[in-house]
């Protein structure tokens, strides 16, 4: 996901399936003045896999997945959903591939994204409508997607005020399936909800992209809610992605510093260092200025962070620090040295 730029063509040439979604060094920035969001991003979803986006707020989350579903043009790189450049589209040439139903969005307040003055029936039958699907078979569709995300048919005839919290984040969900799309973007689908809707919501989006066979973005603050279905995880700070690689790989064993602090605030996530955490928290900053986001924070920063690093694990895991392979002893001495100080 975030490997440096020819190691990233290199595999892509290389794998025998062609990417869903691949986001390539994409840098954007938003506002007047213009304020850098993200920056060198990148990422590759394949179909029938379920990515995460995890960081914390304010890190670009919600910016990348406007950016892949084409509400935000990148100033460089690439946006692409199954070798179809999205982020050159502009007018009507993008609202012509939105029309297409191939990249959705769930939203993370189904309330506020749904019309509330709208049958449950209305508002999944949405897209189909503007397709031009005529209506004999697209309220076969909409009983097909209701079915399809656990509602039962009685449903159809309320307005989203008349139904749960839960219910109607399978009606946003239904009304991004119901068109047959190739990629779900989940912007915190979950983070509006109570723990038991929550772990439903999650199972579901488990199951639609086997039974479909879809690539889903899952973007959270939260890891927990991404331990259990994700196949890969992206960690997001500042705009960059500093750790990338299996979800299992990441949270049992997070080799850059930030991630390791995530994992740690994550009550449903074990397996970090946690004789680290204790010196990386109290570390102020070190001074470093540029190259590497982090810096500020980690009490292992060093001159050469003053080049933005890129660090390859293993082929399919990525940290974007230079002292990936010992920043964990490192923490466990200086945290010796602070309790004996």
């Amino acid at each position: 996901m975030s490997a440096p730029a020819p190691a990233r063509e290199a595999a892509a040439a290389a794998s025998p399936e062609a990417p869903l979604l691949a986001v390539r060094g994409i840098d954007v920035s938003l506002g007047r003045p213009a304020v850098p969001i993200l920056r060198d991003v990148s990422l590759t979803v394949r179909a029938g896999e379920i990515v995460g986006i995890v960081g914390e707020t304010g890190s670009g989350k919600t910016t990348l997945a406007r950016t892949i579903f084409g509400l935000v043009r990148p100033l460089r790189g690439v946006v692409e959903v199954e070798g179809a450049p999205v982020s050159a589209l502009d007018g009507s040439r993008l609202r012509a591939f939105r029309r297409t139903g191939r990249v959705q969005l769930v939203f993370q307040d189904p309330l506020r994204s749904l019309d509330p003055d709208l049958t449950v029936a209305a508002i999944v039958g949405e897209g189909p409508a503007i397709q031009g699907v005529p209506a004999a078979e697209r309220r076969e569709k909409v009983a097909r997607a209701l079915e399809l995300v656990g509602l039962d048919s009685s449903v159809a005839s309320r307005t989203p005020g008349q139904i749960s919290g839960g219910q109607r984040q399978r009606v946003s969900i239904a009304r991004a399936v119901v068109s047959g799309p190739r990629l779900l973007v989940c912007d915190e689908p979950v983070s509006a909800l109570d723990a038991s809707n929550r772990n439903h919501i999650l199972r579901l989006l488990d199951d639609l992209r086997r039974e479909l066979g879809i690539g889903v973005v899952v973007i959270s603050h939260d890891l927990g809610s991404l331990a259990g279905i994700a196949d890969r995880v992206a960690v997001l700070y500042r705009g960059r992605i500093v750790e990338d690689g299996p979800v299992t790989e990441v949270f049992r064993d997070p080799r850059h510093p930030y991630t390791a602090l995530l994992v740690a605030s994550a009550p449903r996530v074990s397996g970090v260092h946690g004789h680290s955490l204790a010196a990386l928290r109290q570390a102020g900053p070190t001074g470093v200025a540029g190259g590497c986001v982090f810096a500020h924070r980690c009490p292992f920063a060093t001159s050469d962070c003053s080049i933005q690093p890129e660090t390859a694990v293993s082929g399919d895991r990525h940290v974007a620090c230079h002292h990936a392979a010992t920043w964990p002893s490192a923490a466990s001495r200086l945290e010796r040295n602070h309790a004996h100080g």
